[in-house]
């Protein structure tokens, strides 16, 4: 039986990351250089070019993942880490990440290859003290104080920010606190969920 065939039966014809049961074809987890079942997923069309980068990354298609990454199958375990990994800088992505356990020598297998994927290109994200993005509109608190040059007053910590914007530089964020607009480091703030 072929590799293709193997997996078909596997995976009961369906994307062994997302279900899809359309467009499959045969995905070779690298480093590994034989083409065999054990170090294969089958997927969709849709996940392999978001994975080889040949289309932009859908980040919610990933969200997926949730259910796949409890496969028993190691490979579809190791990719479903991998794709976790690559998109952690999302709150959802990370905790999913937190979630899966893998034994000592899948973990290795693991971390012998990574996925660098990007949500969007264009830009870099703007992420919180805690690796969570930040959108136009968010709330945040601070999480320490920081004196505020200009404008006479220290932003005190907890202060909680609301409506905020983004920058052009993704490490600063904009928003009113005591009244005053001010330009904010994202590094020293905490997205309110």
């Amino acid at each position: 039986m072929s590799t293709e065939q193997t997996l078909l039966q596997r995976s009961n014809s369906k994307c062994e990351l997302c279900s899809n049961e359309e467009n499959l074809s045969v995905y070779k987890l690298p480093p590994e250089n034989q083409e065999t079942a054990e170090q294969s997923i089958l997927v969709c069309t849709t996940c392999l070019e978001q994975i080889t980068q040949t289309s932009p990354i859908d980040e919610s298609h990933w969200r997926c993942l949730n259910d796949s990454m409890w496969s028993t199958t190691p490979a579809v375990q190791i990719m479903a880490w991998r794709l976790l990994k690559a998109l952690s800088s999302s709150s959802w992505a990370q905790d999913l990440l937190e979630m899966l356990y893998l034994d000592p020598e899948m973990q290795t297998w693991a971390e012998s290859a990574s996925i660098d994927i990007t949500a969007n290109e264009s830009s870099a994200a703007t992420l919180d003290s805690n690796g969570s993005q930040l959108l136009d509109g968010d709330t945040v608190t601070l999480i320490k104080d920081l004196d505020v040059k200009g404008a006479g007053f220290t932003a005190k910590r907890g202060t909680v920010v609301k409506n905020i914007s983004l920058t052009d530089n993704p490490k600063h964020i904009e928003g009113r606190a005591n009244g005053v607009r001010i330009v904010l480091v994202a590094n020293f703030l905490k997205k309110v969920v």
